[in-house]
């Protein structure tokens, strides 16, 4: 069964992320939330307080399916200011394996070089830090997942949902949550 993790730092946003984890989970897939700050409880950039699946120590190491970073201040900036988190991240690109991105959170892949000659998306005023810039809800480029932010948090599941399984479970996961 495909596997992935989205990592958590205190002042994420918690709908990218939450989102997420429900649609995948929807799919059948197997995510689990990921604190990096030594202790399950997480606080989201709204101060919503929750407890991650799992810290950061028990998976360093893991290769996964599929890593992903949510968005939302200062969680971008505390996400890429956690080394271990940005080796393991290159490690799963280096590997060939799904690396996704929300928001603010593209420009930690672009610090990365992991968007460099790929094109890729992000919140609005995150944009100028991808070389190629494209103005949509998200954008595929290889192993390299992008997407412009909480209003398209849905689209971003639904297209990890299709990478991971396939475009009808997609549908089906859509159609389940009355989407479009």
């Amino acid at each position: 069964m495909k596997k992935a993790y989205i990592f958590l730092a205190n002042g994420h946003e918690e709908v990218e992320a939450l989102m997420v984890v429900d649609l995948l989970r929807r799919a059948g897939l197997t995510i689990e939330t990921v604190s990096i700050t030594g202790d399950k409880m997480v606080t989201s950039s709204h101060n919503v307080t929750y407890v991650a699946d799992r810290l950061f120590e028990e998976v360093e190491g893991d290769l996964v399916d599929l890593v992903i970073l949510p968005g939302g201040l200062p969680g971008t900036t505390n996400l890429l200011a956690f080394e271990p988190l940005m080796k393991m991240v290159c490690a799963h690109h280096e590997a060939g394996k799904l690396v996704a991105a929300i928001c603010a959170a593209p420009s930690v892949l672009a610090e990365l070089g992991i968007l460099d000659g790929k094109k890729g998306t992000s919140y609005p005023g995150f944009g100028t830090k991808i070389e190629n810039f494209v103005d949509a809800p998200v954008v595929v480029d290889g192993n390299v997942v992008t997407s412009r932010g909480l209003g398209a948090a849905i689209d971003f599941g639904l297209a990890l949902i299709e990478l991971l399984v396939d475009e009808e479970k997609a549908k089906t996961v859509a159609a389940a949550i009355q989407y479009r």
